[in-house]
């Protein structure tokens, strides 16, 4: 009779790691096309309600183009941080949330870069600066935007991180890249909401003003649940920058 093959203890270890890398890239991998359905959803809605109720194209210089523009750069960074800890922390209400964020701001990024392609508009401001858009006393009791027709706008805008920032929030681990997502999640979501008021009071497009309004209230609630898991890990909330 055959002797009973023995299987080799090695070639256990190595299955379970290549079962084990293979589920970790699947679920990459389907996070990753959730998030790129997400942003074309978004981008093909932009399109399909781009000039509705024969509103036509915007000015360059006006609010529903500077803030489409200015608000998908910012947007943009939450996505990124966002991003970050929903792949790295080991918290699941930290990946949650995180997961929510980036989806939602993805598909706002979508609807607005879906205007600014219809309207013929660049991506990014053509002076380089942001919130030259927002004018007046109002924008000016923030701290930010134009004054007058010759303020050249600023660099960067409420709530942002730093790449100093970003770049320590990417050497952390456990509890203390929670908490520093936390609260550069918060300030962030502090720091737009001063452009999303503006945009909802002043944007003459119904669908721009619609979606300010929309992002103040969502973003209202998330900024609560985040004001309540920092404080439950121990932090406490940044100054606005």
């Amino acid at each position: 009779m055959a002797d009973a093959v023995v299987p080799d203890p090695a070639d256990e270890i190595g299955a379970d790691r290549a079962h084990s890398e293979t589920s970790t890239g699947m679920r990459v991998l389907v996070v990753s096309v959730a998030v790129l359905a997400v942003l074309l959803l978004g981008a093909a809605g932009g399109l399909l309600i781009g000039l509705p109720g024969g509103h036509g194209v915007p000015a360059s210089n006006s609010v529903d183009v500077g803030f489409a523009q200015d608000m998908s750069v910012h947007h943009r960074q939450a996505v990124q941080m966002a991003g970050w800890a929903r792949d790295h922390s080991t918290d699941q209400a930290i990946r949650q949330i995180a997961f929510d964020i980036e989806t939602s701001q993805l598909g706002q990024v979508g609807r607005m870069e879906g205007w600014l392609g219809l309207w013929d508009k660049p991506e990014l401001p053509a002076s380089g600066k942001y919130m030259k858009w927002m004018t007046g006393a109002e924008a000016a009791a923030h701290g930010h935007g134009a004054t007058n027709p010759n303020d050249p706008g600023v660099d960067t805008m409420p709530g942002m991180y730093t790449q100093q920032e970003w770049q320590r929030l990417r050497s952390l681990s456990g509890r203390a890249l929670d908490v520093m997502f936390l609260q550069l999640m918060l300030r962030h979501h502090q720091g737009g909401a001063q452009m999303m008021e503006y945009a909802a009071k002043y944007a003459t497009n119904p669908q721009v003003k619609n979606l300010a309004q929309s992002m103040l209230l969502s973003q209202g609630k998330e900024t609560e649940t985040l004001r309540n898991l920092l404080t439950a890990r121990g932090g406490q909330p940044l100054p606005m920058n």
